[in-house]
């Protein structure tokens, strides 16, 4: 029973934590990678549309392992490309644009996990929505700077004086 709910908070945490942290890994590793970032335009309806199939997928029963392998391994690929505008060096979005990137992809993400909930599997649902929480702090965490960039531009522009 409770092997369905940690299933889907494992998915959420691949999204919101796995591929970020291997995106940056591979980043240092291989820098020449960043020029394969594929713009934000297509990055996020692509990947929401790939959450969504990979979710209802594999949450309609069994699926065979080799298949839910591959279900996640795409899933992980997927997940990368969406960080890339996010987390790139030379193609990343201005804050103002990650910010609004992530503040958008937050709630159709979620329309997976809302979907399991309307379909009657609540912890399912909820617990990959939990599981997608650290994507709402990385949310906060870009807003936050690109606030306190822009007040220290905003002070330096009157010649540094505070109040």
């Amino acid at each position: 029973m409770t092997e369905h709910p940690l299933h889907m908070a494992m998915m959420g945490l691949l999204v919101s934590v796995l591929a970020p942290a291997l995106l940056v890994l591979l980043r240092r590793a291989f820098p020449q990678l960043d020029r394969a970032t594929v713009p934000a335009a297509v990055t996020l309806p692509g990947f929401v549309t790939l959450h969504a199939a990979v979710t209802v997928y594999t949450s309609r029963g069994m699926v065979p392992p080799l298949l839910d392998t591959a279900t996640h391994l795409a899933l992980l690929a997927g997940a990368m490309l969406f960080w890339a505008p996010i987390l790139g060096i030379r193609r990343r979005l201005p804050d103002a644009g990650r910010m609004l990137y992530l503040y958008v992809a937050l709630p159709l993400l979620d329309l997976a996990g809302v979907w399991l909930v309307a379909v009657g599997d609540s912890p399912g649902g909820l617990s990959m929505i939990v599981g997608m929480l650290p994507m709402g702090v990385t949310a906060v965490v870009i807003t936050w700077n690109w606030i306190s960039h822009e007040e220290h531009r905003a002070v330096l522009a009157e010649g540094g004086r505070q109040w």
